[in-house]
C-alpha cells in the first residue's frame, strides 16, 4: 500500500486533472445578488477565517448586519473561559518587554560562560518564548470568537511586519502582537502609529533606536550616525506609500526629528518600561518635514511628524487601499478606495468606521467579488483548523506546516510584510502540499490536536473528521459539482479532497 502522502498526492493530481480545478478557471458567474447563505459564508470568510461547525447557521439566523455590527465592536463579545484560561496558562504572555530581556536576553547570560554555553543560552528564546508567542496567535485565531479583531490584528501585524529571528525581536513579538497591535486593531490609526513607534519590538528591528543625530554629545560607539531605515518604512510602508509623495530629503529629515528615539537597556535592566527618549542624541536643530516647519521641541518633535503622517490624504488612500485588496479583491476599485480615504480623512483614521463603510459598500457584496479571493497559506490553515474544530494543542506543525508554505508566523525577514494577492501564492507545488495538509489533518492522528510529545492515537482510537459535518460546515463554499466528484472518491479520502479542493482554498 502506498504511503497516505503518495497517496494524497496522486488523489491531488486527480483532482487537478479530472476537473474541479475548473471551479477556478471557469469565467465569472451571471450578476446576481447573493442568497442569504452565501452572504453568512461571505462574512465568515472575509470578517473570519471561515466557518466553524454551527458558525454558519447562526450568522443566517442573525443576519450578516447583526454580525458586523457585533464584529466591529469585539468588547461588546464575551471570550470563551477556556480560551481566556489557556492564554493566561502562557507565562510568555504575562511577562512585560523588560522582564523577557532580562529573562531572556543578554542580561541572562553568563559572560564568563563557554561558547557552547553562551550558544544554548540564546536558544532559550526560541525554545521556550517562541512557541508561546505561536499557540496565543493561533488559539485566538482559531477559537476566538471575535473574529474580525483577529483578522485586524493579523493585517495590521504584517502592516507594521517586524522579523521574529532579529535577534532581541524574537523576546517581544508576542507582546508587540498583544499590545501594540490588538488593542488598535479596530481603533484610531494615529494611536496604532504611535503604539508601534514606541514598542522596542519596531525600535530594534528597524534599527531607530540606534539612530543619533550627526555630531550630538551622545553619538558614540555603535550609535554614532543617523539611521535612516525606520524614518524610511514609516513613510514608504507604515503611511504614505511608495507613491505618497515624499522625497529622500523627507527621509533624512524624519531620521532627524526621530533620533534620540531609542531603547534603554539599563532601564529594563530596573524593570522600567523599554522605550525612551535621548535628549543627547537628539539633532536639535529646526526642520520641515513635508512642507511644515517644526520648532526644536525634542521628543515632541515625533509626536508631531507621527500626527503629520497620520492625517496626510496619502496615508489614507494607501491604507484603504490595501484593506480593499485584503477585504474586497486584489485589484481594488478605485471608486471604493476613495470612499474609504474619505471616510479615514473625515473620521481622523477611525478604522472601525472605514471597515463600516467596506462592509456596507457594493463592492463588498458583489458576486465578482464572491469566493474569488485565493487564501494565504495562514488562512488556508486556520479555515481548516476551523473547519475540523481542531484543537491547537501543539503550534509547531501548524508553523511548521506555514513554514513550507512560505508563510511562518512573524518570519518574513523584510519590512513589506507577506503578500494577500493570489499571484503571491498560487501554483502547482503549493496546491499540492496544501492536499497533504488537509490529508494529515483530517485522519484523526494529527500532531496538531496533542501536546508536544504525545504518541499518536492507535488506528482503533483514531476519530477521522467527517466529510458530511464538514460539508454541512461549510455550505455554500463546495459547490455541487465538487461535492458530486469528492463523493465518487473512496469514503477514507472525502474529508481531505474538501479541505484540499479548488474551492475551499478560495474564500
Amino acid at each position: 500500500m502506498r504511503p497516505f502522502r503518495q497517496t494524497n498526492r496522486l488523489f491531488a493530481a486527480t483532482l487537478l486533472v479530472c476537473g474541479i480545478a475548473s471551479a477556478h478557471a471557469a469565467g465569472p458567474a451571471p450578476e446576481a445578488g447573493l442568497s442569504p447563505q452565501e452572504r453568512a459564508l461571505h462574512v465568515l470568510n472575509r470578517l473570519a477565517y471561515g466557518p466553524r461547525p454551527g458558525d454558519l447557521e447562526q450568522v443566517e439566523n442573525m443576519g450578516v448586519k447583526r454580525y458586523i455590527d457585533q464584529q466591529l465592536h469585539p468588547e461588546r463579545i464575551p471570550l470563551p473561559p477556556d480560551l481566556q484560561a489557556r492564554l493566561a496558562a502562557l507565562p510568555a504572555l504575562q511577562m512585560t518587554p523588560s522582564q523577557l530581556f532580562v529573562d531572556y536576553g543578554p542580561p541572562s547570560f553568563d559572560k564568563d560562560a563557554s561558547k557552547e554555553e553562551k550558544q544554548a543560552a540564546r536558544q532559550r528564546a526560541p525554545r521556550e518564548l517562541t512557541p508561546q508567542f505561536h499557540q496565543a496567535r493561533l488559539l485566538q485565531a482559531t477559537e476566538s470568537p471575535r473574529q474580525l479583531e483577529e483578522v485586524m490584528t493579523e493585517f495590521w501585524a504584517n502592516h507594521f511586519n517586524v522579523f521574529e529571528g532579529k535577534e532581541w525581536v524574537r523576546y517581544w513579538v508576542g507582546d508587540y502582537e498583544k499590545n501594540a497591535i490588538r488593542p488598535y486593531a479596530l481603533g484610531n490609526f494615529r494611536d496604532l502609529l504611535g503604539a508601534v513607534a514606541h514598542h522596542p519590538a519596531m525600535l530594534y528591528y528597524l534599527d531607530n533606536w540606534l539612530s543619533s543625530g550627526a555630531g550630538t554629545p551622545g553619538a558614540r560607539g555603535r550609535f554614532k550616525g543617523l539611521n535612516e531605515n525606520y524614518a524610511r518604512e514609516l513613510m514608504e510602508l507604515h503611511t504614505l506609500g511608495v507613491d505618497g509623495g515624499y522625497q529622500q530629503a523627507d527621509v533624512i529629515v524624519l531620521a532627524r526629528i526621530l533620533s534620540g528615539w531609542t531603547i534603554d537597556v539599563n532601564a529594563m535592566k530596573a524593570g522600567a518600561t523599554p522605550f525612551s527618549f535621548n535628549a543627547r542624541r537628539h539633532d536639535a536643530a529646526p526642520k520641515v518635514f513635508l512642507g511644515k516647519p517644526l520648532a526644536a521641541s525634542g521628543y515632541q518633535e515625533g509626536e508631531a511628524a507621527l500626527d503629520i503622517l497620520a492625517a496626510h490624504p496619502s496615508t489614507a488612500r494607501f491604507i484603504s487601499t490595501q484593506l480593499v485588496q485584503y477585504f474586497v479583491a486584489d485589484k481594488p476599485d478605485p471608486a471604493l478606495v476613495q470612499k474609504l480615504a474619505q471616510t479615514f480623512m473625515s473620521t481622523r483614521g477611525d478604522i472601525r468606521a472605514v471597515l463600516q463603510t467596506l462592509f456596507d459598500s457594493p463592492q463588498f457584496w458583489a458576486r465578482a467579488n464572491y469566493q474569488a479571493q485565493f487564501k494565504t497559506p495562514y488562512q488556508f490553515v486556520v479555515s481548516s483548523l476551523r473547519a475540523t474544530a481542531t484543537p491547537v494543542n501543539n503550534p509547531r506543525p501548524v508553523n511548521g506546516a506555514l513554514a513550507q508554505f512560505g508563510m511562518p508566523l512573524y518570519g518574513w525577514l523584510t519590512p513589506e510584510g507577506y503578500k494577500y494577492s493570489e499571484e503571491a501564492w498560487l501554483n502547482p507545488d503549493a496546491l499540492l502540499r496544501r492536499i497533504n495538509f488537509a490529508g494529515g489533518l483530517v485522519n484523526g492522528k494529527s500532531p496538531i490536536a496533542r501536546a508536544e510529545g504525545d504518541p499518536p492515537p492507535a488506528n482503533a482510537d483514531a476519530r477521522p473528521a467527517d466529510p458530511q459535518q464538514l460539508l454541512a460546515t461549510l455550505g455554500p463554499a463546495i459547490t455541487p459539482q465538487a461535492i458530486a466528484k469528492i463523493q465518487a472518491a473512496p469514503a477514507n479520502f472525502q474529508a481531505g479532497l474538501i479541505l484540499g479542493s479548488p474551492d475551499f482554498m478560495k474564500r
